[in-house]
């Protein structure tokens, strides 16, 4: 059995897998958004580093780190999403730099022996949200926290919790409730596919800075999609490519700047796992 089958189960981003590389990877709006956080992997993890992903999805992030001679634990709570992603590894020819998992975010703790018993992560990430469906936080800091060398790295990108696009987009089209979903403390339940759903969160900066400390402190922060709309408005996005390549541009330097980096749909926030013996 491989390393990728030891934990099969059900999970509800099983419903998208089949679909997902099409409605986002391979968007214009996907790639857009992607791009941008590409730069910040680019600049976190150096040829040689051993990473931790955290919700993987279609394996997308991790061959772009194994094209840069990365080495990622590749884990996501789809056995679906990780058969995709086994299969974009083997067409890569990455094998040697990925190892795909199928493990929940809750459960990093109980990575394989095998995996385990290896020297601590020189980092970790995650990308576009996936740690909105974590309801327990504080436990992921801790978890993460021992798994990662002091000093090192963990670059996470969470749904913001304020998207102008998104409140614009929807008062427009009337649908006031989705509009505003966001503010909501306790989050909302998100339909997926096939009667599929999951409870999404959404989380400020500052609550994070705090659930992570003293392990994690926070480093830095990046706006993705301010001017960039999020992946529901693809439709408007291929008739208007023109404004979409404006909204990219825009968007790097609109990402940095305090405040109106938090307007946007994604939000990059980049930690920085505190030495052990100051914790």
């Amino acid at each position: 059995m491989s390393v990728a089958q030891q934990q099969i189960h059900a999970a509800p981003f099983d419903a998208l897998a089949a679909r997902y590389d099409e409605i986002f990877t391979s968007s214009k709006i996907g790639r857009a958004q992607r791009t941008a956080v590409w730069k910040e992997l680019a600049k976190a993890f150096n040829p040689g580093d051993r990473t931790l992903e955290i919700g993987c999805g279609t394996g997308v992030d991790a061959c772009f780190l194994a094209g840069r001679a990365v080495r990622v634990i590749a884990c996501d709570s789809s056995s679906q999403m990780i058969d995709v992603t086994m299969r974009r590894v083997q067409e890569k020819g990455v094998q040697k730099l990925v190892t795909p998992l199928v493990l929940r975010a809750e459960d990093i703790a109980t990575l394989p022996g095998t995996l385990a018993e290896e020297e601590l992560f020189d980092g970790a990430f995650s990308n576009f949200g996936i740690l909105n469906c974590v309801k327990d936080l504080r436990r992921l800091a801790l978890d993460l926290a021992a798994l990662l060398k002091p000093g090192s790295t963990a670059l996470l990108c969470w749904m913001g919790p304020c998207c102008v696009w998104e409140i614009i987009w929807y008062l427009l089209h009337g649908q006031r409730a989705k509009a505003f979903r966001r503010v909501h403390r306790d989050g909302v339940t998100a339909k997926l596919a096939d009667g599929a759903s999951v409870r999404v969160r959404y989380p400020s900066v500052r609550f994070l800075a705090r659930t992570f400390a003293p392990e994690f402190r926070l480093k830095a922060i990046k706006g993705i999609g301010v001017a960039v709309p999020p992946s529901y408005v693809e439709p408007w996005a291929e008739r208007h490519p023109g404004f979409l390549k404006l909204g990219e541009r825009a968007d790097s330097v609109m990402g940095r700047v305090p405040g109106i980096r938090l307007l946007a749909d994604h939000v990059l926030v980049r930690l920085q796992r505190a030495d052990t013996a100051s914790v």
